[in-house]
């Protein structure tokens, strides 16, 4: 199990949880598996997060996650 933690705004999705515990080994099943847990989030992650895995951006949806691991959400900048 990994711990996915959210930006505050999002708590709203997870009955206030700012930290969720949900099962995966790769960044994508961990995200699939938070959006089946609380399916409000979907709409976001889809429209752009990026992952941040014990203090490292990781670009790569595939990429294996540590069974302890810490993943952090953030928001996407957006702008030009």
């Amino acid at each position: 199990m990994a711990t996915v933690q959210l930006w505050s705004s999002l708590t709203r999705f997870t009955d206030g949880a700012r930290a969720v515990e949900v099962p995966g080994a790769t960044v994508a099943e961990a995200l699939d598996n938070l959006v089946k847990a609380h399916p409000g989030l979907d709409p976001i992650l889809r429209g752009g997060v990026s992952v941040v895995i014990d203090g490292e951006m990781i670009p790569n949806r595939h990429a294996e996650i540590a069974p302890d691991a810490e993943l952090f959400l953030m928001q996407r900048l957006k702008g030009g």
